[in-house]
């Protein structure tokens, strides 16, 4: 059964004033089921995979997580994201049970435009990321290091104009390749380092039935395995967002890295088929070995009715069949799997509240199209964020975001500003589509479908102690002068539901955080997150 959104907007209001504090979490039906599952909870209460029991529950890391790109490098996993215009950028988490995951560090800082599906690969020794960007213009960068953690090279142009989504493949003969969208591919010098040669078209991917409701063909995010005596390429296919129904996963299989290449017979191997399902517009996988040498499809997909949320890593069972070919057996992943076994877990996931004893910037933090200069305006000093003000308003001041993967939250923080200055909190989808609440000495400002608006008067100065609660896409502000001991709400709700890409477009996610604008410095105390 389906929630209908007026029960959905009912619950959400009945919820709207949750306090922030330690107490137990309320139980939000999320949309596509009539009661939400019971996800174990970990730092700040956020939902984690892993239930303890054997089993877990995607998401297998929630949020914004897409295009997800895994390494098995001996006992330990590696897994980046597609980043776009957040920086410091792809950052890398590690995992050695396959379920839970801790972020390490971002492997790019400088920034050279919007970061789409990366290739994370090791060869001989040395770690590679083959990074699609969005820019002017569009071209692939391949950054380099010999440890997981860095030092990473700059990046290095390989001049790719035409192509998105690459994946580093190795042949029989040791030759490698860069394998691209559209069912193409490039020879790789033997130092993976720059090319060889014009790109050449190998394998025509296979097409769905023309009246299946999807974005477009949109072939992308090949992804290649060697297995036994075959290579095995997945493809995504339906395009990425748009109908839910759309995105999906097909395969084929060759004998050689130079082909030719056989469609699977069960393709499309794995699709959203209908509205009712959790996970919708399924797709980019890759396949990896668990620990305990089980088969396991790491994908993406948006969580049904929470596309504000973006694209969600999602982790599928995989089983091989005796013909040599592979199914994912994890059906429509609503319901909790059985665990890979073997491994040792590490605590999932990191803390969203911060004391600011130190500044994670790429681990946790991240600019929005940041400037060269960015990083150098933010410091931390006595238990306090210093962020130094740009711009006039959310729109032009590169504000410092977060990943929040659950359905409600809530974040308080402490403010104070500068004379003349300008500081506040956000729910952040891009410089152009953005709400929260922001003030200077005199007046508040409220930031509503990426606009400044309203702006009744400040009776706080200069410093104020501010809470955003996000309820289901039901948005309160809420403001206190006592460090949270008493909060009065403020005079100006809104709804969010349509803060997302199939709206505004970009492949986002609205993320809270923090702004600073206008002259001087803004300080940040005592940053506290907390999912409901």
């Amino acid at each position: 059964m389906t929630i209908s959104r007026r029960d959905a907007l009912t619950g959400a209001l009945a919820g709207s004033a949750i306090a922030l504090g330690n107490g137990p979490a309320t139980s939000t039906p999320s949309a596509g089921s009539a009661t939400a599952p019971e996800w174990k909870r970990g730092f700040d209460n956020q939902r984690i995979a892993d239930l303890g029991d054997g089993r877990f529950l995607n998401p297998l890391i929630a949020g914004d997580r897409p295009d997800p790109a895994i390494l098995k490098d001996g006992a330990d996993y590696y897994l980046t994201f597609s980043t776009f215009d957040s920086y410091p950028g792809i950052t890398i988490w590690h995992s050695r049970d396959l379920i839970n995951w801790q972020p390490r560090g971002a492997a790019l800082t400088q920034n050279i435009g919007s970061v789409w599906a990366v290739s994370l690969e090791k060869h001989e020794g040395r770690y590679f990321i083959y990074i699609p960007v969005k820019a002017q213009p569009n071209s692939i960068f391949v950054i380099h290091a010999n440890s997981i953690d860095g030092p990473w090279s700059d990046p290095i142009d390989l001049k790719l104009h035409d192509h998105i989504d690459p994946c580093h493949a190795v042949g029989e003969d040791g030759s490698r390749w860069l394998f691209l969208s559209g069912g193409d591919r490039i020879r790789l010098a033997d130092d993976g380092l720059s090319t060889l040669g014009a790109v050449e078209h190998v394998y025509d991917p296979w097409r769905y039935p023309d009246n299946w409701d999807v974005e477009g063909f949109s072939p992308e995010g090949p992804k290649i395995h060697r297995h036994g005596n075959w290579f095995y390429m997945l493809t995504a296919v339906g395009g990425t967002a748009g109908p839910p129904t759309g995105h999906m996963v097909i395969a084929a299989r060759s004998r050689s890295i130079h082909g030719p290449w056989e469609q699977h017979p069960g393709n499309p191997l794995v699709r959203t088929q209908s509205l009712d399902e959790r996970w919708w517009s399924r797709g980019h996988a890759s396949l990896v070995e668990g620990p305990d040498r089980s088969w396991w499809a790491v994908y993406h997909g948006y969580e049904n009715g929470l596309w504000t949320l973006g694209r969600q890593t999602l982790l599928d069972p995989v089983e091989w069949t005796s013909d040599g070919w592979f199914h994912m057996t994890g059906g429509d992943l609503s319901k909790p799997l059985p665990k890979p076994g073997g491994g040792q877990a590490v605590p999932h996931g990191m803390a969203l509240s911060d004391d600011f004893k130190v500044l994670k910037l790429g681990a946790k933090w991240n600019f929005f199209r940041p400037a060269p200069d960015e990083a150098g305006r933010a410091r931390v000093e006595q238990g306090a964020l210093i962020l130094k003000g740009r711009g006039t308003a959310p729109v032009d001041s590169s504000p410092l975001l977060l990943i929040a993967g659950d359905p409600s939250y809530e974040f308080a923080c402490d403010i104070e500003i500068a004379p003349g200055g300008t500081a506040g909190l956000l729910l952040f989808y891009d410089h152009q589509l953005y709400c929260g609440l922001g003030f200077d000495e005199a007046r508040f400002v409220t930031h509503q479908y990426g606009r400044e608006r309203a702006r009744p008067a400040n009776p706080y100065g200069r410093r104020l102690r501010m809470k955003v609660v996000n309820h289901h896409h039901i948005i309160s502000y809420h403001l206190s002068d006592d460090e949270g001991r008493t909060w009065r709400r403020f005079d100006r709700g809104m709804e969010v539901s349509g803060y997302h890409h199939n709206v505004r477009g970009g492949f986002l996610m609205l993320r809270p955080g923090l702004y600073a604008a206008g002259p001087g410095e803004a300080r940040f105390r005592d940053f506290r997150f907390r999912a409901l």
